[in-house]
Order: structure tokens, then C-alpha cells, then sequence
């Protein structure tokens, strides 16, 4: 009895430990899971780092000249300078 209660504990313990690999929390399919999400956080995160580049340059244009200041006002505020006709063309 004695012989056979060894290898019946290491097999138990084998099938412990490769049930875990396969079905436990870090699992093959889990860490797959994981990786996938993992890829996606960084193109979400290069994409965040751009448009924060680009902030960050329209902010360093506003401080250093007022012709961005100018361009924003016409564009997005529709303002004119004084002896100045706004035409507004409709397509």
C-alpha cells in the first residue's frame, strides 16, 4: 500500500497543477485573452498620445502668435474684423 500511495499523490498533484495550466487563472486562454487586450490598450493609448500631440502643438501655436487665434475666431466663432463683409457660401 505503501509503494502505491507515492505515485498515486505525484499524479494527483501532476493533474492538479495541469488542470490549472489549462483551466485556471492563468490559463493558456487567459493569458491569450489577456495579450488581445493588451494589444488593444496600446493602439488605444498611441491613438490618445497623438491627439495629445496634437493639443499640445494648437496650445504652443495659441501661445506664440495671435494668427491662430485669428484663424479659430473666423472659423469656428464666425467673427470679422471691423470694415470687413462676412459671405457665408452654402454648397
Amino acid at each position: 500500500m505503501g509503494k502505491r500511495l507515492v505515485p498515486a499523490i505525484l499524479i494527483a498533484l501532476l493533474l492538479i497543477v495541469h488542470a490549472q495550466l489549462w483551466f485556471g487563472r492563468g490559463s493558456v486562454g487567459n493569458v491569450s485573452e489577456m495579450q488581445k487586450k493588451l494589444e488593444a490598450q496600446k493602439a488605444a493609448n498611441a491613438q490618445a498620445q497623438q491627439a495629445n500631440e496634437r493639443l499640445a502643438s494648437e496650445v504652443r501655436d495659441l501661445k506664440e502668435g495671435l494668427e491662430m487665434v485669428e484663424e479659430k475666431a473666423r472659423s469656428e466663432l464666425g467673427m470679422v474684423k471691423p470694415n470687413e463683409i462676412f459671405v457665408n457660401v452654402s454648397k
